[in-house]
């Protein structure tokens, strides 16, 4: 079992911090950085690395539970109890491989991180019409 999620805190984004957890939480069982059985940090290692409360985090934790992505053991933490991870979204897929040599790509080119984002997202939107309402 490892704890390998670091949370990164974004206080002008407008999501509220507990979202925030719930969806690094949600990327990384995506992108396979997280797996059944792997244990999440405890909300004072959060609230040390990223100055939240701990009841922050344990609303996030209780979250994850409710979605069933996670389940609180008393005196041993929080544990993963499934994944999200799809093969082709995988670290060494052949989607992630295009989607890394894309944006190496666009730096070259010099496009800004926003410039990625607005472009992603515009073509998100086309390819995922009715999740992009939402």
């Amino acid at each position: 079992m490892k704890s390998v999620v670091v949370f990164r805190i974004d206080r002008r984004s407008g999501v509220s911090t507990y979202l925030q957890i719930v969806r690094q939480v949600e990327q990384a069982l995506r992108m396979g950085a997280l797996e059944e059985g792997d244990r999440l940090p405890t909300a004072a290692q959060v609230a040390a690395t990223t100055k939240v409360n701990p009841n922050t985090t344990l609303k996030a934790y209780r979250e994850l539970e409710r979605a069933g992505l996670a389940e609180v053991r008393q005196g041993a933490g929080t544990f993963i109890t499934r994944t999200l991870a799809q093969p082709q979204s995988g670290p060494d897929s052949p989607l992630r491989a295009s989607l890394a040599a894309w944006m190496d790509e666009a730096r070259t080119e010099g496009l800004t991180g926003e410039d990625v984002t607005a472009l992603f997202r515009s073509a998100f939107e086309v390819a995922y019409p009715d999740e992009a309402a939402g």
